[in-house]
């Protein structure tokens, strides 16, 4: 980018208004007159406003034509002096974005063996140059694009260009850019350029996985690609990749599965993986080296080069990555991929600011970029081109990739519009396609009623939002690591606990709800941010038993799996997984983040009882009620004594197994005997010990002893 010695500046703030900043070092920063000059156009400018700021005087000009974007235009003053043009705060309002919304498919690459389309939106440029070299030592050749309607930039290149890398030089405020194509689907290691792949060549066979009838019937693991193989014995061959996380029937050092197979048999329907779009933070040629979760996006359509077994191929994480996902989906488990559209790694690196800089991103009061995602930038998803990348995006790896669902990262970021084309497009492929997302209200400029937060959520109908109530209520505020949650044995969070527990919609005197709708509640007490729910326990709580935190933990994880809504798993809560008290890993050694088999294989009895808590949730359909209304009619809560909770669920037609069920549970020190609803024999699917679908005994009387930190199922 080279560099503009300017003595004052102009800008065009709206289609019609052009601002000119003149320091008091330029004639005291006087000059009762300006004009524009461009081609055809010589024209003056009238003043209507006078602001004296710190070190310049800003006059705000009215023009009687309106600039064409795209045209070198000067601004000259009554000195004689004269500046470039520039493209100031027009690019940020509605004028701008109905003139140049872009509504086609082919922006980016269009390749055959005859020749290649390159299509760039770049509205604000004067030039653009496609850059193209197959060889890292040749000449570049460049191309001069071709602008068309709506700043649509395009070249036809008449010759097979498969494997050519690219880059477009953008000039922009007579500046030039060089800027990786958004839309590139292949990239050179580390994501230096765009690559032009033959799509055919990249084509896997795909396995489809049975479709989900409701949100709710989902159960979700989160897992990062990395953290499944690199523990020593994880039994992976390739650990940390791809491929090494496709493998399956891999085994511990005493022989009991891990990975893909381990995950399956547990019984969960969906693995939610952390980012795998390429990002930031790991060199894809020295990988062992750095860790990372993947949440400094750069390349949004192509997977991250640091889990291929050949970063240097475009191809093969490409081929990889659909190897990894058909070998879930061939394990009958579909795949939600982590999406991270709400921020940029570096706003001023990002092609988006290079090619189309100040549109992207959204703006403060004062002109600044917003930073309500704390790491220096905000994405502008309101902007119609913002908001049809997103969009664009999600279609791709939907279509491409043929994932089944989508976690959006800090959603509270984007528009509630832009969630709603997101959901409108998603099914037009499939409606059963599960998207969630972090409904946090965060500080970025945007009305509070467009924000895609949870208290928004009446205008976000089939998107799932991460449930904080549930997750403070049950173990405890997650940012007062000494605070303890219902589980834990506070009952200051027992109203709020049977709340959660009935999908946060709204029960009893409390008529309306966090969500209108079960399916909205994505319900979880651990993931990968923050502190593991062991790791809360040990240190709130350093001198108990750890027979007792065990208890606690299995009877709060229990809870997450047979609350109404959507449950969530952190991979390996259900055998007390540890990252040694460290709380935010994203960037910690693998000895921190991995999945300690070890660990795993010493509490196969913890994650056998999750299994079957698993196991009843899947096989009893009043677990998993679609609707507000079926909540209210078909679980009815028991008078119990503080803090004790308990719930019948009723009208149960699925299977002819059951006419009722109860739970009851117990998170005090302490036995309590409680009365049932009626006297007869009962069947007992879950206790202190054990859990399952199938009754492994039965009690009778109207009575039921439950022990300290535990639940008890019971069946009739």
């Amino acid at each position: 980018m080279i560099a503009i010695e300017r003595e004052f500046n102009a800008y065009l703030d709206q289609v019609d208004v052009i601002t000119v900043l003149l320091p008091y070092s330029y004639f005291e920063g006087t000059s009762n007159e300006f004009r524009l000059k461009g081609e055809g156009v010589d024209l003056p400018l009238a003043i209507q406003e006078k602001v004296l700021l710190e070190d310049a005087v800003k006059y705000i000009c009215l023009c009687s034509i309106r600039p064409e974007l795209g045209k070198t235009y000067v601004i000259l003053d009554e000195h004689g002096g004269q500046t470039d043009l520039q493209i100031g705060a027009v690019i940020r309002t509605e004028e701008f974005d109905s003139l140049f919304f872009y509504g086609g498919d082919d922006l980016g690459v269009s390749h055959t063996a005859e020749r290649t389309i390159f299509k760039l939106w770049a509205p604000t440029a004067t030039k653009v140059k496609l850059r193209l070299f197959k060889e890292d030592d040749e000449t570049p050749e460049l191309f001069d694009m071709n602008r068309a309607d709506k700043g649509v930039w395009h070249i036809e290149v008449d010759r097979n260009l498969e494997l050519y890398k690219y880059s477009f030089m953008v000039c922009i405020n007579l500046e030039w850019r060089e800027a990786v194509d958004p839309y590139a689907t292949a990239l050179t290691v580390n994501g230096e350029y765009g690559v032009v792949i033959d799509t055919e060549n990249a084509k896997a066979a795909h396995i489809d996985v049975a479709k989900l009838i409701q949100p709710v019937d989902a159960i979700i693991y989160e897992v990062h690609i990395r953290d499944l193989t690199m523990h020593p014995h994880s039994g992976a061959i390739r650990k940390g990749t791809y491929l090494g996380a496709a493998e399956a029937d891999t085994k511990s050092a005493n022989g009991m599965e891990t990975g893909l197979s381990y995950i399956k048999n547990l019984g969960v329907t969906h693995i939610e993986l952390l980012p795998f779009h390429d990002f930031e933070g790991v060199d894809e040629l020295d990988r062992a080296r750095d860790y990372n979760w993947g949440y400094n996006p750069v390349h949004y359509n192509v997977p991250d080069g640091s889990y291929a077994s050949d970063p240097e191929d475009p191809y093969n994480r490409i081929t990889e990555l659909k190897q990894l996902i058909n070998a879930i989906h061939f394990q009958g488990v579909g795949v939600i991929m982590d999406v991270v559209y709400n921020h940029v790694y570096i706003r001023e690196e990002s092609p988006f600011e290079k090619i189309v800089p100040g549109y992207y991103f959204r703006h403060d009061a004062h002109g600044l970029p917003s930073n309500g995602t704390g790491v220096g930038n905000d994405i502008a998803s309101e902007r119609l081109m913002a908001r049809k990348y997103i969009v664009d995006s999600v279609m791709y790896w939907l279509n491409e990739y043929h994932v089944d669902g989508f976690r959006f990262d800090l959603m509270g970021i984007l528009d509630t519009d832009t969630m709603t084309a997101v959901r409108n497009a998603v099914n037009t492929v499939s409606p059963d396609i599960l998207i969630i997302g972090e409904g946090w209200d965060l500080n970025t400029p945007l009305p509070p009623d467009r924000k895609a937060n949870i208290s928004n959520q009446s205008k976000l109908p089939g998107i799932g939002q991460f449930n904080d109530w549930f997750r403070d209520s049950i173990k405890g505020s997650t940012f007062n690591i000494y605070d303890k949650g219902y589980a834990l044995g506070n009952d200051r969070y027992l109203e709020a606990a049977k709340q959660v527990m009935a999908g946060s919609v709204g029960i009893g005197k409390r008529k309306h709800g966090l969500f209108l709708q079960p399916g909205q509640s994505v319900n979880y007490i651990e993931s990968h941010d923050n502190h593991t729910l062991w790791d809360k326990l040990k240190i709130s709580d350093p001198d108990q038993d750890e027979a007792i935190l065990k208890k606690q933990h299995r009877l709060a994880t229990s809870m997450v799996l047979l609350a109404q809504g959507i449950p969530f798993l952190h991979s390996g809560q259900e055998f007390f997984r540890s990252k040694k008290g460290i709380g935010n890993s994203y960037r910690s050694p693998d000895e921190i983040n991995w999945l300690d088999w070890d660990l795993r294989d010493a509490n196969m009895d913890n994650v056998e009882y999750i299994k079957g808590i698993i196991d009843i949730r899947r096989s009893n359909e009043v677990f998993r009620l679609p609707d507000n209304e079926q909540i209210r009619r078909r679980m009815g809560f028991l008078q119990l004594p503080v803090p004790l909770i308990g719930y019948a669920l009723t009208e149960i037609e699925d299977r002819g197994h059951w006419e009722k069920i109860i739970v009851f549970i117990n998170p005090t020190m302490d036995q309590h005997l409680v009365e049932l609803t009626e006297d007869t024999k009962w069947s007992v699917l879950a206790d202190h010990e054990k859990a399952s679908a199938q009754p492994f005994r039965h009690i009778d009387g109207d009575k039921v002893l439950l022990e300290p930190c535990s639940l008890f199922v019971l069946a009739k």
